[in-house]
């Protein structure tokens, strides 16, 4: 789930990193709008709806495999 988020909003990832770099505190205010993005684009793909689908997914996944030994 971490790494489809991540992949998903690579682009906002890398303009949140351009704008932290060379910063330490002032990352805080300074990138704050960068920031704000990058956690609402990561959450679309990372919290519990999305969760319990891929368990669902996983579980029919599973279940498909033991009826094909079966």
């Amino acid at each position: 789930m971490k790494q489809k988020a991540l992949q998903e909003c690579k682009d906002l990832a890398s303009k949140y990193a351009e704008c932290s770099y060379g910063r330490t505190i002032s990352v805080v205010w300074q990138c704050r709008q960068q920031a704000k993005e990058l956690n609402e684009c990561l959450h679309q793909f990372t919290n519990d709806d999305v969760l319990e689908e891929m368990k669902r997914d996983y579980m029919l996944q599973q279940d498909g495999k033991v009826s094909a030994k079966g």
